[in-house]
């Protein structure tokens, strides 16, 4: 289902030696730190599995991957960066917390020799980009609202965090549902944390406000749980939720019928690590990419096609 093609170990040892051949040799890469969005949710673990992976291809296990949970924390993050900075790690994958104002923080790392990969969503001033087109993510979730209810109906959007990628998932959302004048999207700026718990708390209060709400489009799979049992707890299943993110849970609730998410549009995260940490290493050796910004297409899985998903790449 991704068959998207990565340089193996030896092969792109091979490239950045020779791209670094001016300076003699290849930068070593001995140690990475990554903050991210909340360590709580599974997506995030996997962006740490597929740096470690790959940080494994690159140079053995000499390098040392540091992983901490920003928590959605603007100065905690802060904070983190600038203990990357003194401990004098070689890349940061930032999963930024807000896009715009970090910027001074990528900047200080950059000014101390750090290469600086967003990844899953942008951050300003980043050396490069790795994230999901989020953007079409939001779209194909919630097209499927729109052919599932024929055009009509009312629809919840369970927002969360202003990150870019959530922001491009409601975007791609709006631009799908705006476009039926059928539909009536009754909430969209409600904040359920891109947790389970957040889902379930703000879902909750919004299906106590609404009598009559048809689908739900929760910003992520955590959110979407939350969404799926604040409305079981209150009787209503007489609607349906699509999420982002494809993760396992979601892909079991899939194939088992437990749940009232029908789909959800796949990420993988496992992969976007990997290649962040590809181009962070290849940017340390004087190989700049020709695009800084990759995205990686999303696959709509449904209750109908999950059979055939193979889920999130692993090692």
């Amino acid at each position: 289902m991704f068959t998207r093609k990565l340089l193996g170990g030896a092969a792109l040892a091979a490239l950045l030696l020779a791209g670094s051949a001016a300076s003699g040799q290849a930068k070593e890469l001995t140690s990475i730190g990554a903050t991210l969005g909340s360590l709580g949710n599974p997506f995030f673990l996997q962006i740490v599995k597929g740096a470690e992976k790959k940080a494994k291809e690159i140079n053995g296990d000499k390098v040392k991957v540091t992983a901490v949970s920003a928590d959605y924390d603007l100065n905690k993050q802060f904070t983190q960066i600038d203990n990357f900075i003194a401990s004098g790690v070689d890349i940061i994958l930032l999963n930024a917390v807000d896009p715009t104002a970090i910027a001074p923080a990528v900047k200080r790392a950059q000014d101390a020799g750090i290469v600086v990969m967003a990844v899953d969503v942008a951050a300003a001033g980043a050396d490069g980009t790795v994230m999901t087109d989020n953007v079409m993510a939001g779209a194909e979730s919630c097209q499927y609202i729109v052919e599932k209810l024929e055009g009509e109906g009312n629809v919840i959007i369970v927002n969360g965090p202003p990150v870019s990628a959530i922001v491009d998932r409601v975007k791609g959302c709006h631009d799908v549902l705006d476009k039926n004048t059928g539909i009536k999207v009754l909430s969209d700026n409600q904040n359920g944390k891109g947790s389970r718990e957040g889902g379930l708390e703000v879902t909750s209060g919004l299906l106590t406000a609404f009598d009559q709400v048809d689908a739900i489009f929760g910003i992520n799979d955590p959110t979407s749980i939350g969404a799926d049992l604040a409305a079981k707890q209150q009787g209503r299943t007489d609607l349906f939720i699509t999420s982002v993110d494809g993760a396992p849970d979601i892909a079991n609730q899939l194939k088992d019928g437990s749940s009232l998410i029908l789909a959800s549009a796949s990420q993988d995260p496992f992969t976007m690590a990997e290649r962040a940490i590809e181009i962070g290493y290849g940017i340390m050796n004087g190989k700049k990419p020709d695009n800084p910004i990759v995205l990686l297409p999303p696959e709509l899985v449904t209750r109908d096609n999950v059979g055939a998903y193979k889920g999130w790449t692993k090692e």
